[in-house]
């Protein structure tokens, strides 16, 4: 008996010790700190599509839904980093304090600004232009322009490979890769029907057909056809068309990831396969701490239970009973203060020397007593704020 997989409208990405996971219009990062303590940060979002149907439609909105996921990407990165980060503070060097002078409070917001275009130019240098250069140097002995442009595209897959086998040798890459692989899991877990426990994320699979590293895939894979049908005569000519023909292509394939994330049949699981394979580099196997992380992300913007009993009433036909909320802590009352007596005879105070002296334990007693009440009151305050 086969596994029905619904769709589920949740995607992530992994950051830095933790998880995002959004949906619909909102999102969540939970990230585990040095202390162990997860914590988990929900954020509004709204995309661009929604301001302006007109980038809703096809095509047109995979260039912004990439905008939409860079902008949101890059600032769940920008927080998990100042989570994780070591408390001793660095001295700024002298760039750092110019920086500061200059911006201000909106200097992080600059820097990951700059480093981001900083790395889209990387990455058409890269794997872009360098392949299309190098394809260019081979004409003189190769005159079909197909076998050119076949070349050049399996040099950018070739490029990808050996960038992401470079960084996966550093610890921090590593450990986001298991991260990542955790995200998969518990969104293949869900979408399978299964309850969201760490004993169930953990024994899902790790790759996904909406992952970014199949869009990554796609993209590559649709450039070898779109530079086989179009035919320059010069470098520069070539240069121009690769970089005015990204937002095409990365709108294409959006289309296609966009329709394998929903359909289960063989022709599109057979094209998405390279993609699948691909997540053999950039997603690892997660321990279980980082599938709870994962779970917490997922639980803050999306209700699993409600999903599981709509879409697999066959396996839940009573529902998924709620844990129950934590019971708060009542505060103690607080002391009824005694009111104002006389004040006592020379008789009276030599009865209540003796009384004291009698009941000494007992006034100690109840003198921890009442540090103790008032210690629970603090701490029940606390807690209700």
């Amino acid at each position: 008996m086969s596994v029905k997989r619904v769709y589920s409208c949740i995607g992530g990405q992994a950051v830095l010790e933790g998880i995002m996971m959004k949906n619909g219009n909102k999102y969540a990062i939970a990230v585990r700190k040095p202390d162990k303590e997860i914590i988990v940060d929900v954020q509004p979002c709204a995309s661009m599509a929604e301001k302006y149907p007109v980038l809703g439609w096809p095509i047109i909105r995979g260039v912004f839904a990439f905008v939409d996921s860079l902008s949101v990407g890059m600032s769940t990165i920008q927080y998990s980093a100042s989570l994780v980060e070591d408390d001793e503070y660095d001295e700024p060097s002298g760039f750092e304090k110019w920086l500061y002078e200059k911006f201000g409070d909106k200097t992080e917001k600059v820097i990951m600004g700059f480093a981001t275009v900083l790395a889209l130019i990387f990455a058409v240098l890269v794997f872009m232009l360098v392949p299309m250069l190098i394809s260019s140097l081979l004409k003189r002995w190769i005159d079909s322009h197909f076998v050119l442009a076949l070349i050049e595209g399996v040099l950018r897959i070739v490029f990808f490979v050996l960038y992401i086998k470079a960084i996966s040798h550093m610890e921090d890459i590593r450990r986001t890769f298991m991260y990542h692989g955790a995200e998969h899991k518990c969104i293949n877990c869900v979408e399978l029907g299964k309850e969201l426990t760490v004993e169930n994320v953990m024994s899902s699979s790790k790759e996904h057909k909406r992952c970014g590293t199949s869009f990554i895939v796609i993209v590559m894979i649709i450039s070898i056809l779109f530079f086989m049908l179009i035919r320059t005569d010069t470098v520069w000519m070539r240069v121009i068309s690769r970089i005015l023909l990204i937002p095409v292509i990365a709108g294409v394939s959006y289309e296609f990831l966009r329709l394998a994330g929903r359909s289960e049949s063989g022709l599109v699981n057979i094209l998405s396969r390279p993609g699948m394979w691909m997540q053999g580099l950039t997603t690892m196997e997660p321990q279980a701490d980082m599938a709870e992380v994962a779970i917490r992300a997922t639980e803050a913007v999306f209700d699993w239970r409600a999903f599981l009993t709509r879409e697999f009433p066959e396996l839940y036909p009573d529902g998924i009973p709620y844990p129950e909320p934590e019971p708060e802590a009542e505060a103690d009352p607080q002391p009824k203060q005694e009111p104002q007596s006389e004040p006592e005879t020379e008789t009276e105070k030599s009865d209540r020397e003796e009384t004291e002296t009698v009941t000494g334990g007992a006034a100690a007693s109840q003198t921890v007593q009442g540090g103790t009440a008032q210690a629970d009151t603090e701490a029940a305050g606390a807690k209700a704020e």
